[in-house]
């Protein structure tokens, strides 16, 4: 055993003593980065999370992310110069970003977009922290060498084990090198999801399920290359005591998008964010994008009158993905979400994640971190009194069974063997069917006895984790 039952003192775990010094969460190292809040905020496209949300995360200690995907429709020309008016976007909202805050900034690109080269050029160039790449799997044609020389790190994102290990090992191969970590995004994430609709709802692809085969996937690379590879998971993380859940599940930090919508500092009107303090439950909704995925987001007269067989009459300003059929669509999605940005709720609509309902006002960046924060010292006390009063029963359960199986031991299993063989070699057959039952009496109490031993060390292991990982202010 890896410790002493006798010897084991669980009042060295006093949550008044913990709490006393305040429970912070932990940081997050991605790279040569390192943010002291965990929190990833999630690239939301169209101009959602611009360099003014961004800054204002990464001020607060947490990783700010601008979204590349259709960021020109900032510009006045996006329609005329759509590939230069991106990469003139992009790189004034990492500018404006980077004179806010001296905190981490990324950019959230898709690799799916047809000018996914020209912006990973941008961000090089304007040497931001760390570039997330999703919708598509980051292979072949990314500028490593150019990347490391920046100081750029690579994180991409990713729906399940298996694609790990492909990105991964296509890296090591053509590259020599590999990502500087992962983010996993789960199926009640908002925008555009990585799973067929019939995986959504499936609990298999669950994030509590995915997500320790992510962390397990990722170990033997950073063991052979001897570095961290933190796993960031995302998708319906929306309280602090979700936080604390998922990093128990092994996650190093937690992306989050729809939180940070109802916030001053979101880039987007206020009509925009307004939608999801009024949205209920059953608003939000899955919907199938033009491009060919499904969605989530909340529903409105926009997305009503499409449901009804409306077409929405549109030029495409740019063709942004090589798999959108424009002239088979009922909307240019990029239009329809732009024109939710400025508020033009009627002409468009919001993405938004599952828990969107749950939002009650809009609120600063400052107060919405301040409010996880002490969510997740909480739900860390709560988690502490479970384990301690499950351990308190497990080890009344321990000695009740220890005694029993001591007072087996005491009675002589050696004896009974010896007067079993002593009797069947007498042909008592009575005797000997009793003594059987007497000696797999015996043994149960043995497999009872080391099931309870089992238990307890999985519990001390859990507050051993849970002290490993809190982190005091």
């Amino acid at each position: 055993m890896k410790f002493s039952f006798d010897d084991f003192d669980f009042s060295k775990f006093k949550w008044s003593d913990i709490f006393s010094r305040g429970v912070a969460l932990p940081t997050l190292t991605i790279g040569s980065k390192t943010a002291t809040v965990p929190i990833v905020q999630g690239g939301m496209g169209v101009g959602i999370s611009a360099s003014r949300l961004a800054a204002a995360v990464a001020q607060e200690g947490g990783i700010g992310v601008i979204a590349a995907n259709a960021i020109g429709m900032l510009e006045k020309d996006y329609y005329k110069n759509g590939i230069e008016a991106n990469m003139r976007a992009l790189r004034s909202e990492i500018r404006k970003a980077r004179k806010a805050t001296d905190g981490i900034i990324g950019v959230n690109i898709m690799v799916a977009l047809n000018d996914f080269h020209n912006m990973l050029q941008v961000s090089i160039e304007e040497k931001v922290d760390i570039v997330f790449l999703g919708a598509g799997l980051p292979l072949k044609g990314i500028p490593v060498e150019a990347l490391r020389a920046a100081n750029v790190a690579v994180v991409p994102i990713v729906s399940s084990a298996k694609a790990v290990q492909l990105i991964f090992k296509f890296w090591q191969k053509k590259y020599n090198d590999i990502p500087d970590g992962v983010v996993l995004e789960g199926p009640k994430a908002g925008g555009h999801l990585g799973y067929k609709p019939e995986q959504i709802d499936d609990p298999a692809f669950a994030l509590e399920a995915v997500l320790p085969t992510i962390v397990e996937a990722v170990k033997p690379f950073a063991k052979e290359l001897g570095r961290e590879i933190p796993v960031i998971a995302g998708g319906g993380v929306f309280s602090g005591s979700d936080i604390e859940q998922t990093l128990t599940l092994g996650a190093s930090a937690v992306q989050m998008g729809t939180r940070f919508v109802a916030t001053t500092e979101c880039d987007a009107d206020e009509g925009f964010k307004q939608s999801f303090v009024d949205a209920k439950e059953d608003d939000v909704v899955l919907i199938k994008s033009p491009v060919g995925m499904p969605g989530r987001a909340i529903r409105n007269q926009f997305l009503t009158d499409l449901e009804n067989g409306a077409k929405k009459f549109f030029k495409c300003p740019y063709k942004c993905l090589a798999s959108c059929k424009a002239e088979e669509s009922q909307y240019c999605i990029s239009l329809a979400l732009d024109n939710a940005r400025k508020g033009k709720m009627n002409h468009g609509f919001a993405f938004a994640g599952t828990n969107a309902y749950k939002i009650e006002k809009i609120v600063s960046v400052k107060e919405l971190i301040a409010e996880l924060k002490m969510g997740y010292a909480e739900s860390c006390e709560t988690t502490f009194t479970r384990i301690k009063d499950e351990y308190a029963v497990a080890m009344e359960r321990f000695a009740e069974v220890k005694q029993e199986y001591g007072v087996a031991l005491d009675n002589g299993i050696e004896a009974l063997k010896t007067e079993y063989d002593k009797i069947s070699e007498m042909g008592a057959s009575d005797y000997f069917d009793d003594k059987i039952q007497a000696l797999e009496s015996v043994e149960n109490l043995k497999k009872n006895y080391a099931e309870a031993q089992e238990y307890i060390q999985e519990l001390v292991e859990q507050m051993q984790l849970f002290m490993d990982n809190a982190v005091y202010e």
